[in-house]
């Protein structure tokens, strides 16, 4: 396809047609994600006859995910800071520029990724005891799982910026393709290493980091197909310039995922400080099971971000408007439905992963105080992505700090002194109902600006 032929495509296309076009790979992408993510908690949750150990496994996957939170955030802050910039290149037919940031996005992430990898592994007994590992077995389970993940850090980020530079040229199925393909990969290794093998929280590390590598080299192909920016060691430019202008793109998100990553570590903290192990499983179990619901709203939203980009920068206003208003409705609409099937079946989802009673009734109060507020997910999430999208980087990144960090960090710190574990329980729900009165006036402060 021309070059012609996708700006016309972007910019003509009536704007619900192109955004569910654009979003349904990266709904489809985002709910493979979620369910292979998923699947380490379900089939740790069986690595032995005794629930004791199953307990334990389950607490370990559940601390090191902010682990991985942190490496995703970094991965979203090349990924994202360099989608934004190349597609408003793109939009302004700026096409060296937007040549040049590829590489340089990428050539930064594999970097940190290394980084990430010497430093975690050199400090990892320090930091399974930092992210709230009490118990011996726990403790053993952490470090086993922690260091092959964090092994993985320069693929699992480097795959994430490739998946959302295409996604910001508008070729979101090649992004669909090498996501899919990492977690066919994950699933299909889990149940083989972790019950087959014997291998444990070590089996269920491995399959994720071998499902971040496919999706790696998947993707690198993708990048040189069709009209997709190839990447080019000839183009890195590690300048002042470039570094800026990802940082002004991608901080909002290395806010909103860096942040959830330290209100998961809270989180973990003050569950396992009020109920051990089991209160640590049951709200990650919980969490699990509400990343799974919010990843079709993030794949939404995907979709909107190239439109909102692109027509940026091609000064097409209107468009990028009437992009945020059918996404806000759409989204709210879907989370109300999603979000009351989920509440009457909370002690179905949680059973699943657990056999534990007292997870489990951690598990379900949870879930279902969150399910109460997942509609408010819509507003918050879309107002921080067309901020992010058009080049806004300070009122993103309050939006993106808003729910996991200016609001979440106070009320995990408050409402367990006041309320014991249904505090733990209840402080994501509060959360989101101060986040929407942030993250929504600062949308529209930007949206009315906008000329028709």
């Amino acid at each position: 396809m021309a070059t012609q032929n996708r700006r016309e495509y972007l910019t003509t296309t009536p704007i619900p047609k192109l955004i569910m076009t654009l979003a349904f790979p990266t709904i489809m992408s985002m709910l493979v994600t979620g369910i292979y993510n998923t699947a380490d908690t379900f089939f740790v949750a069986r690595v032995s006859n005794d629930p004791t150990v199953n307990t334990a496994a389950t607490a370990a996957v559940g601390l090191v995910f902010t682990v991985m939170a942190l490496i995703q955030a970094t991965g979203f802050f090349c990924g994202h800071g360099s989608g934004n910039y190349l597609s408003r290149m793109l939009g302004a037919e700026n096409y060296k520029e937007a040549d040049e940031m590829a590489s340089t996005g990428f050539a930064l992430s594999i970097i940190l990724g290394v980084i990430f990898a010497i430093v975690g592994n050199v400090f990892l007994t320090d930091i399974a005891s930092a992210l709230g590992a009490k118990s011996a077995q726990s403790l053993a389970f952490t470090k086993d799982y922690m260091r092959i993940i964090l092994l993985g850090a320069p693929f699992m980020m480097a795959q994430f910026v490739i998946n959302n530079q295409l996604r910001f040229q508008g070729s979101a199925y090649y992004a669909m393709i090498g996501l899919m393909s990492g977690a066919v990969m994950n699933m299909v290794l889990d149940p083989l290493l972790i019950m087959g093998f014997h291998m444990q929280v070590t089996g269920a590390a491995i399959a994720t980091v071998m499902g971040q590598i496919t999706s790696f080299v998947v993707l690198l192909i993708g990048t040189t197909k069709g009209e997709n920016i190839k990447l080019s060691i000839k183009n890195i430019r590690l300048n002042g310039h470039y570094l800026l202008e990802i940082v002004n793109g991608g901080i909002p998100s290395l806010f909103r995922q860096g942040l959830a990553a330290i209100a998961t570590l809270l989180l973990n903290r003050t569950a396992g400080a009020i109920g051990s192990d089991a209160a640590i499983a049951g709200m990650s179990v919980a969490t699990r099971i509400m990343m799974l619901m919010a990843s079709a709203l993030i794949g939404f939203g995907q979709g909107y971000q190239p439109v909102c980009s692109f027509n940026y920068g091609a000064g097409l206003l209107r468009r990028v408007k009437d992009g945020f208003n059918f996404c806000v409705k759409y989204s709210t609409l879907f989370l109300i439905g999603i979000g009351a099937v989920c509440y009457y079946f909370a002690p179905n989802l949680i059973a699943l992963f657990s056999k534990d009673q007292a997870a489990v009734e951690v598990g379900i109060k949870a879930l279902r105080f969150q399910c109460i507020t997942l509609f408010l997910s819509g507003p918050i999430v879309i107002s921080n992505m067309m901020l992010q999208s058009i080049g806004k980087g300070v009122k993103a990144s309050i939006t993106a700090s808003a729910r996991n960090g200016i609001c979440f960090i106070p009320l995990i710190l408050l409402l367990p002194r006041l309320f014991g574990i249904t505090g733990v329980e209840i402080t994501q729900s509060c959360a989101d109902i101060l986040s929407t009165l942030i993250a929504v006036p600062l949308a529209y402060s930007e949206l009315r600006t906008f000329k028709d």
